[in-house]
């Protein structure tokens, strides 16, 4: 099987279950998003590990899918917004924790696991307020007493998708003024415009469809993803050769792991949201 179609047919398979999973039904909303956070979060871990510094690969992995749990359940009006405190001890848990591995470079230990739940479990549990409790469009199932629309992230991907394949058109067809090439040599500033340009039509054309906010608010979504977007793929390529890896994972051939695929979702998905919650 050659690259271009082994990369093709996985692609494929990821916008399946990118887009089956979010759009289906609330409770596989729930468990993709949880999906995602898991990969993307033991990815990071193993590559700082493999570094020599030894994260606290376990407490840090339950204390993002905790906090990921609790965020589900509170945009969804199971418990109160006051459960968030919840993770406080999770978090001291860990320090204690520390004292007792007699590592060489604990507070390098404890900032990596910190981190880990800062870059993958922050943004995915974000996730859960921008579906809860808002209208738009309907899930594929349907589900009583709840409203929930997955409008909001079902959007996000595919302008996600739009800007990176605008990009990637562009950047090869016209692409010679380098972006930034000491930490990723084959962006170009081409690229960049031609990814927020298709992405920009794709909020345009696709808006009406989407719903829960208007046609202006999705276009201004769509320069915040092609933007940040672009920035945490640049992030992503900074951690990779800072710690000599060339894919993070290989769960997904022709395309590496999960940090490798989602890299510019947990950058720009927090902006997303912060911007539909002032604005939207």
């Amino acid at each position: 099987m050659n690259t271009f179609f082994r990369r093709t047919l996985t692609g494929a398979w990821i916008v399946i279950f990118v887009l089956g999973g979010f759009w289906l039904h609330p409770v596989s909303f729930f468990l993709t998003g949880l999906v995602l956070l898991i990969g993307t979060q033991y990815e990071y871990l193993q590559i700082i590990k493999n570094t020599g510094v030894k994260p606290q690969i376990i407490p840090g992995m339950i204390t993002g899918i905790t906090a990921y749990v609790i965020s589900s359940l509170i945009a969804s009006g199971v418990i109160p917004e006051n459960s968030f405190l919840y993770l406080i001890p999770m978090m001291l848990i860990m320090m204690v924790i520390e004292l007792y591995r007699k590592q060489d470079r604990p507070f390098d230990s404890l900032a990596h696991t910190f981190f880990s739940v800062l870059y993958t479990a922050l943004p995915f549990s974000m996730f859960q307020f921008a579906a809860f409790s808002r209208s738009g469009l309907n899930s594929i199932l349907p589900h009583d007493k709840i409203i929930f629309s997955p409008g909001i992230i079902i959007g996000f991907f595919i302008l996600i998708w739009a800007n990176d394949t605008g990009a990637y058109l562009t950047g090869m067809s016209f692409g010679r003024h380098k972006l930034m090439e000491r930490i990723s040599p084959k962006k170009t500033w081409e690229g960049f415009v031609g990814g927020i340009i298709l992405a920009a039509m794709a909020a345009w054309f696709l808006s009406g469809w989407l719903g829960v906010v208007d046609k202006l608010h999705w276009i201004i979504i769509a320069l915040i993803v092609s933007i940040a977007g672009t920035y945490g793929d640049l992030v992503e390529s900074m951690l990779k050769r800072s710690t000599g890896v060339k894919d993070s994972g290989s769960i997904m051939p022709g395309h590496g792991g999960f940090l490798d695929r989602f890299d510019s979702s947990i950058v720009s998905f927090p902006l997303v949201y912060l911007f539909i919650s002032l604005f939207g």
